[in-house]
């Protein structure tokens, strides 16, 4: 069965939630790292998420795709620059990636039609 980004947003929220308020502090200080290391700095926090969307497409992390190419697209990335990214990966990860970056095609597309809506 297929979820849509909201109910992935939300899943996702829910989650996270529930982990960060677990008592265990090294999952806060992980998360807190995470959240950091994508802020604005020497490279554009856009920069950052195609740089996180490359390397999610190539573990095969179908959650991470979707996350990086929602977030990319917030921060500006455009059609070509994302395609321009899922080629990095398929270069770096090879055939393997193949099935990532069909999933990384429809939810590009997903996303851009819903925010031209």
């Amino acid at each position: 069965m297929k979820t849509t980004l909201n109910e992935f947003k939300v899943y996702r929220a829910e989650m996270n939630d529930k982990i960060l308020n677990s008592g265990f502090r090294d999952f806060n200080k992980f998360f807190a790292l995470d959240n950091k290391a994508y802020i604005d700095g020497a490279l554009s926090s856009k920069v950052k998420e195609l740089m996180g969307l490359v390397a999610s497409m190539v573990l095969r992390c179908n959650d991470c795709i979707l996350y990086h190419i929602d977030r990319s697209v917030q921060e500006g990335a455009t059609r070509q620059e994302m395609y321009e990214s899922f080629n990095i990966a398929l270069i770096v990860g090879g055939s393997i990636v193949i099935p990532h970056l069909r999933f990384a095609m429809e939810q590009l597309d997903n996303i851009l039609k819903d925010k031209n809506e």
